[in-house]
């Protein structure tokens, strides 16, 4: 009688060992390549680029606005008798864009022409918690960036209004009939503001 040798399964176990092992490390690179990871060309940080460029472009706005006397100008831009920023005596913000004076044409030329909405505030009062809306154009999305920019005005600047050029912030503090919407500084001649600017991506 013939008796066969015993069997030997470590070839086998090997074998099977290697499926194991390879079947792994393609399960760990498929999940790898499925996770989203943060480059360069990434949604959040394409995102992060746009705000951090719309902030620059919102802040120097300001800045050049305030340099040039053009955000000085609109915001002197107020009728004293209905108390408004509109030369046609309506109530409320501008809403399709900016001012009509050289500010509102700066922010429509920087974002409205390039379909990003924008909110001008002005905040004013003790620890400016008072505010007016110059510009509302809406609720801001998530991705909103803002820029702020203080600006001082004398009681001695005029309006720029039309039909009240000749009238003084002291003037209209002084007439019962008339109001500027920042308070009266009492006995300081300068009223402070700050100009809070909120732009998005519509």
């Amino acid at each position: 009688m013939v008796t066969m040798p015993p069997r030997d399964d470590r070839g086998q176990a090997h074998t099977l060992e290697a499926f194991a092992a390879a079947i792994l490390i393609v399960a760990g690179l498929t999940f790898a390549l499925q996770a989203t990871a943060v480059t360069p060309l990434s949604a959040s940080t394409s995102n992060q680029h746009l705000e951090n460029q719309q902030r620059a472009v919102a802040t120097d706005l300001l800045e050049t606005s305030a340099a040039n006397g053009d955000l000085e100008a609109a915001l002197l831009r107020w009728d004293p008798e209905s108390e408004s920023f509109r030369a046609d005596g309506s109530s409320g913000p501008f809403t399709a864009g900016g001012p009509p004076n050289a500010f509102g044409e700066a922010l429509n030329r920087t974002f409205g022409e390039r379909r990003i909405a924008f909110n001008v505030e002005l905040r004013h009062g003790r620890w400016y918690k008072e505010s007016t809306r110059l510009v509302y154009m809406g609720s801001p999305s998530d991705n909103a960036v803002t820029a702020t920019r203080t600006v001082v005005l004398t009681d001695d600047a005029n309006l720029t209004m039309p039909a009240y050029e000749e009238t003084t912030l002291r003037q209209v503090a002084a007439n019962a009939s008339q109001k500027f919407y920042l308070e009266d500084p009492d006995s300081r001649p300068i009223y402070r503001v700050e100009v809070r600017m909120a732009v998005w991506q519509l």
